[in-house]
């Protein structure tokens, strides 16, 4: 069985979704979750699913001692799903097109550097766009410039709010982000 590595900063639940599907999907399993964040609800979701989690440091994922773990693991994908730190080139070279990630918006728009979040769906807003969606992508070095592997759009009314925009987005990440990662293990 192909094995999946979780990277989330944050409640954890398109984490918790993926680890769901996979349980009744031979396709895959998620084998750890690694987070940044010791106080965050990943830990709590994947537990419940006796799936171990790492905690590590930004100190620890830039100096390799994260790189070294994964390298344990030997992962078949590795999957962004709400992590919020600049991925590792070491770790992106040492798993060159096996690294994804999700970003709720259709890129390249509203991509790059501290566009995470709500911080999108209020551009979103503030700019009157007709659509916004999800992008899945690949990770480089560069944020949220990765090649797309899918994008799913949506068309806005006109008189959303960012936080009725992000319930929409998070529809679309919990309908498809699983069935994408298991298309990918193939």
């Amino acid at each position: 069985m192909k094995k999946i590595v979780i990277f989330a900063s944050g409640s954890g639940t398109n984490a918790e979704n993926i680890i769901k599907y996979f349980d009744s999907n031979e396709s895959g399993t998620v084998v750890a979750v690694f987070t940044n964040n010791a106080s965050a609800k990943v830990i709590e979701r994947a537990s419940k699913y006796e799936v171990p989690a790492e905690i590590f440091s930004k100190e620890e994922l830039n100096k390799g001692d994260v790189l070294q773990k994964i390298n344990e693991i030997q992962p078949d994908l590795i999957v962004l799903a709400g992590f919020l730190l600049k991925f590792p080139e070491d770790i992106i070279a040492y798993y060159p097109d096996k690294i994804i990630n999700i970003h709720p918006a259709l890129l390249p728009k509203y991509g790059g550097k501290g566009m995470y979040g709500m911080n999108i769906h209020k551009s979103i807003v503030e700019n009157k766009e007709k659509e916004t969606g999800i992008s899945i992508h690949y990770v480089n070095e560069n944020y949220d410039e990765g090649n797309i592997i899918f994008q799913k759009s949506i068309v806005l009314s006109g008189e959303e709010t960012p936080e009725t925009v992000a319930d929409k987005i998070h529809e679309l990440e919990q309908k498809y982000f699983p069935s994408v990662i298991a298309e990918l293990l193939g």
